[in-house]
């Protein structure tokens, strides 16, 4: 995933805390070419996430969810290519590159306020907590705690569809985006 190194630096490894630091994971609602929503919170437009780059699809077609959580997790079962403070890419089971951002702008607090529970290289399943996220030290620095949820590889399919409608609440591991081959 060259891009993700590109847009946002050299990728970073965080070592895996211990197993009893690490949240319950959740259920989820899985299916082939199917991403689950990886937090609580209120689904909406990619369109209206406050940064261009994530707007416009730049960095592939998906959904964004306000959360009302604080723990991120793994939208489908896959391997963690990319672990960052604030942000993991996963290449799903299905082949499905997978880019799970939070907030606008976090890059700038360099993992403060983030939690790894994964590591680069490890294999994950639908619902596994990835990391969690601190919001109170977002917003105290100024930032979006938006969640992004993209298909990197968007070009290598068909279509990219939100499944469900915007603006509803939607639990972590509900089905939210469908791959079209």
């Amino acid at each position: 995933m060259g891009l993700f190194d590109k847009l946002m630096g050299k990728a970073k490894t965080s070592g895996a805390p211990q197993a009893s630091s690490a949240p319950e994971p959740v259920s989820t609602q899985t299916a082939q070419d199917v991403l689950c929503a990886p937090v609580s919170g209120r689904l909406v437009a990619l369109e209206t996430v406050p940064d261009p780059v994530f707007a416009q699809g730049m960095l592939g077609k998906g959904c964004a969810i306000w959360p009302d959580g604080h723990v991120v997790y793994a939208p489908a079962a896959g391997e963690v290519t990319v672990a960052m403070g604030h942000a993991m890419g996963l290449k799903t089971d299905d082949g499905i590159e997978v880019l799970v951002h939070v907030g606008v702008d976090t890059v700038g607090l360099q993992g403060e306020g983030f939690t790894a529970h994964v590591s680069q290289g490890d294999h994950v399943v639908a619902g596994q907590p990835l990391f969690s996220f601190d919001r109170k030290v977002i917003a105290d620095a100024g930032y979006e705690d938006c969640v992004m949820l993209l298909v990197s590889n968007t070009a290598e399919f068909s279509d990219v569809i939100v499944t469900v409608d915007l603006e509803p609440s939607v639990a972590a591991g509900d089905a939210v985006v469908k791959v079209v081959r």
